[in-house]
């Protein structure tokens, strides 16, 4: 199913996840929108007549308003890395509709009320160019979140120090990941954060069985990303993380079907 779309969470939901993973931009009307880059992808997105993004004309979701944004179809064309998804017209959905639509869903259909792990995509370089100031995007979902009393059902992620440090700061009861891609040692990167985090989520080759034993023995939960094949989902749970981020979560729950 495309990616950041309702329909994809409703499947993931069926399927058995019990955590959905999505990323927030933020648009000139102030409104929390899903998506995956500030931006329209040249990758999966049309514009308003149906003619494929082009890298100079993809846009910036902070300057434009919502009711732009959903014009664009980001779920007909063929996704060159994932040939097996499902060609369906989708646009990127605002933060409060996936909310509402997700435990709308669960209700509905008696399953047990789902996780979200949410990231907050900014980055010190793109401050106020691609999103606004930290504080501003954080209280804005802290707000949308605490409003619905789902705080206990979340866990705030981010490539970003500084918007972890400023929830540790002022939202001190928010769970924490922080997300991780560069090839240095994890204490070196929790002493730049400058506290111990919930969670700690890096790119899977970066962890080894000693380091995700240090890490739990420090009370710090391992959720590796992004897990695609089966034969390295075997090996990271016979090294004990707590758990994956996968582009196939079927294959992940039936792994685990299996071994049960």
């Amino acid at each position: 199913m495309p990616e950041n779309s309702i329909p994809g969470f409703l499947k993931a939901i069926d399927l058995g996840v019990t955590t959905l993973e999505m990323d927030l931009s933020f648009t000139a009307d102030s409104i929390l929108v899903l998506s995956h880059e500030p931006y329209f992808s040249s990758e999966i997105c049309e514009d308003t007549v149906g003619n494929r993004i082009s890298e100079r004309s993809r846009g910036n979701l902070y300057q434009m308003r919502y009711d732009e944004i959903v014009k664009y179809d980001c779920g007909s064309l063929p996704h060159p890395r994932f040939p097996d998804q499902m060609k369906i017209q989708v646009f990127k959905p605002r933060f409060t509709d996936v909310l509402d639509t997700v435990d709308w869903y669960v209700t509905a259909n008696s399953i047990s009320p789902v996780h979200f792990n949410i990231e907050l995509k900014t980055r010190v370089e793109t401050d106020h160019v691609f999103h606004p100031a930290i504080g501003v995007f954080s209280n804005l979902v802290f707000e949308e979140l605490a409003r619905r009393k789902i705080l206990d059902r979340v866990t705030i992620q981010s490539f970003d120090f500084r918007t972890l440090q400023y929830f540790k700061k002022k939202y001190p009861e928010v769970e924490l990941a922080v997300l991780i891609e560069n090839e240095l040692p994890w204490k070196h990167n929790l002493d730049s954060l400058g506290f111990i985090p919930d969670i700690y989520s890096c790119y899977y080759q970066l962890l080894s069985r000693e380091s995700i034993a240090e890490m739990q023995a420090d009370k710090i939960r391992v959720i590796p990303w992004t897990v695609n094949e089966t034969e390295t989902m075997v090996e990271l749970i016979a090294w004990g993380v707590d758990g994956i981020i996968t582009d196939y979560p079927d294959r992940l729950i039936n792994l685990l079907s299996t071994d049960k």
